[in-house]
């Protein structure tokens, strides 16, 4: 059987690699322990996605929610709309904030931009008074021009471009894409798995273009030759006869694909077809690769991801998100859920930290949490004494899971 390896970062490389994003630590910690209602108690408050009903405004925190429940990136949205309802309802269960309950609205963009900056504006009418999103990049570097406008505070959990957080109103629970294309590199240089290697990326897309260009610098201090860059965009990604047929000729023993799970599906059948059988080797994009329709999981035994999140670790808060999760929705939370949930977790650590009441408005409340982000410490499912320095970006160790028996299983 093949072996597809993906992203496995010792701690040491990505914790030098982040050592500049540390944020203060503070005495303020969020209680992430999950509590035993579940959100299918609360089924109504999940399915508000229309965004008039609920507690009068001054009595509630209204949090918005952007990102792709339909569409090709649909398994990453319906995670994120899903895990965040369920922090939602746990922290209303359990007092709200500062006495406040939370009322969270999720809208679909279907992963395109435009429809993110008309979501944006649907929250604006509902009132938001801070958004949680959006859940891919490209959609997030759009909106995070219009929050940005109005002094709006938007953590997004999986945005990882860069520029998705490039102002100071912005703040992320992932790790951004340039530790990814770097690190991977490293990796791949470090332990000797290839010497020529040819990537696949979208250059459409800033996530996937972001770690190509990070990666292709790291690339030539790991004695690393790309021996071929094939770039395809969102108008030609079901075809990738010619991109692979190249990296076969060029003799490439690793292919880097630093791209999104459905195309990395189809990539990996059309190589098997094709008899091309290289180390394949991808990133957190890759995440959802086993819910992908019609899709033989049993190309993806072996693969590797960089991800904050194994929901088969054995530590109490994993297992009871993880419970709650499947008697809520019925199936096992990915990377995106649990940065989902430990966002939820960690804007009512930074509003309690703040002193923030609901009936600020949400300029008041923006202003509050770019200082109250900053000193900040929560134990989450992502990492533990997880803080944030005024750039936006966290300071956590990164994890791994290797996809085992058709599973997820932590390294």
């Amino acid at each position: 059987m093949k072996k597809f390896f993906s992203i496995v970062v010792a701690s040491a490389v990505v914790a030098a690699a982040l050592a500049g994003c540390g944020g203060a630590g503070s005495d303020s910690t969020a209680d992430n322990t999950a509590a035993d209602n579940t959100a299918a108690d609360n089924t109504a408050a999940a399915d508000n996605t229309e965004g008039g009903e609920g507690a009068a405004d001054g009595a509630s925190f209204k949090i918005g929610g952007i990102g792709p429940v339909t569409g090709a990136a649909a398994v990453y949205g319906q995670a994120v709309k899903n895990a965040a309802q369920l922090a939602v309802d746990e922290i209303n269960a359990a007092g709200g904030v500062n006495g406040a309950t939370i009322e969270f609205n999720f809208q679909d963009d279907e992963h395109d931009a435009e429809k993110a900056v008309n979501a944006y504006n649907t929250l604006k009418d509902w009132n938001m008074q801070m958004l949680l999103g959006t859940v891919t990049s490209t959609p997030c570097t759009a909106v995070v021009e219009k929050s940005h406008e109005d002094n709006l505070f938007q953590l997004t959990p999986s945005g990882s471009a860069v520029e998705s957080i490039q102002y100071d109103n912005a703040f992320r629970v992932c790790f951004s894409d340039p530790n990814q294309g770097s690190a991977s590199a490293q990796y791949i240089g470090e332990n000797k798995l290839a010497s020529k290697v040819a990537v696949i990326y979208n250059s459409s897309d800033v996530y996937s273009s972001g770690i190509y260009q990070t990666f292709a610098a790291e690339a030539g201090n790991q004695g690393i030759e790309i021996v071929a860059a094939e770039a395809f965009t969102a108008d030609s990604n079901t075809d990738f006869s010619v991109q692979l047929q190249k990296a076969k000729d060029a003799g490439a023993e690793l292919v880097f694909l630093p791209i999104y799970y459905t195309e990395a599906s189809i990539i990996l059948g059309q190589a098997d077809k094709m008899g091309f059988d290289p180390i394949f080797f991808g990133c957190d994009g890759l995440d959802g690769i086993l819910a992908v329709e019609d899709f033989d999981t049993a190309l993806a035994e072996g693969v590797m991801l960089l991800t904050p999140f194994a929901a088969d670790a054995e530590d109490e808060l994993t297992q009871n998100f993880v419970k709650a999760y499947q008697d809520a929705y019925g199936d096992i939370p990915n990377q995106f859920a649990a940065d989902a949930y430990d966002g939820i977790y960690a804007l009512k650590a930074a509003l309690e930290k703040a002193g923030a009441t609901p009936d600020m408005s949400a300029s008041d409340i923006c202003e509050a949490l770019k200082v109250s982000m900053t000193e900040i410490s929560i134990d989450g499912l992502t990492g533990e004494g997880m803080t944030w320095s005024a750039d936006g970006e966290p300071n956590k160790a990164p994890k791994a899971v290797k996809i085992t028996n058709g599973a997820y299983a932590a390294m």
